[in-house]
């Protein structure tokens, strides 16, 4: 996709208006899981706790999760999608059309 930085995570706004914004990072990461569990070529293990059990995707396909730059995630990871793209149009569902985000019009 177009704002990828040469990274295995894309880095999108949740809203594309709010890329427009010059205050605004990238709030969105969408990443593809191959079938050994792999994100570019490194095992891909959920963030976790120290002492807690490293937990992985079993699922291969594309993930997205809300995320600030340097930040870890707000929740889990959404998935799998077939398709980057698809990833992406399910973390902006229902954004498209929200005014309150305070981006500009």
């Amino acid at each position: 996709m177009a704002d990828r930085k040469g990274t295995d995570m894309g880095q999108h706004y949740s809203h594309p208006r709010r890329a427009n914004d010059p205050h605004a990072v990238p709030d969105v990461e969408t990443f593809e899981v191959d079938a050994r569990g792999y994100v570019g070529g490194e095992p891909f293990v959920l963030p976790h706790e120290p002492g807690e059990p490293a937990m992985g995707l079993a699922e291969p396909g594309w993930y997205y999760w809300f995320c600030l730059p340097g930040c870890l995630p707000d929740g889990e990871p959404m998935g799998p999608f077939e398709t980057e793209a698809d990833a992406l149009a399910d973390a902006r569902e229902g954004l498209e059309d929200d005014d309150t985000d305070g981006g500009a019009a």
